[in-house]
């Protein structure tokens, strides 16, 4: 059973800082994965061309165990939209992030999952995804203070 997840948030800075947070490994390193990770910046690929390789490697902080998200990009549309698929996830998860100015100094980011397996849906793997939420809106508070 697979099913579909969507979380909204509100950013200052424009949907070109959003868009390069998300796709440049300089930038991901600061905030990919969930609270007691880290994602160290050799650890991550970008591949920033539909068909081309979207992979992280998140470690635990307490006992180094590792975590790889290896994923391919189904649409490079900057600064407006990312799409990519794993397909080593049940069913093939898709993510589609938009960005969208509210022509105030904020965008809004919406990253929709779906095919989303059912362990992926449980209230801590959703806590879990909502601290790298958390991690980013920091990052970029700290880039546009």
């Amino acid at each position: 059973m697979t099913g579909e997840l969507t979380f909204t948030r509100v950013h200052r800075g424009s949907p070109e800082l959003l868009f390069a947070c998300m796709t440049e490994p300089a930038h991901l390193t600061h905030f990919w994965g969930p609270a007691g990770t880290t994602t160290p910046v050799e650890n991550i690929v970008v591949d920033l061309r539909p068909g081309g390789a979207f992979e992280t490697t998140m470690v635990n902080d307490a006992d180094g165990g590792t975590y790889t998200m290896r994923a391919v990009y189904v649409e490079v549309s900057p600064p407006d939209r990312l799409v990519w698929v794993e397909a080593g996830v049940e069913g093939g998860m898709r993510t589609t992030v938009t960005f969208t100015d509210l022509r105030d100094g904020r965008t809004e980011v919406v990253t929709h999952q779906s095919n989303v397996p059912a362990a992926y849906l449980s209230a801590e793997a959703q806590a879990g995804f909502a601290t790298s939420l958390d991690r980013c809106a920091a990052y970029l508070a700290r880039l546009t203070a």
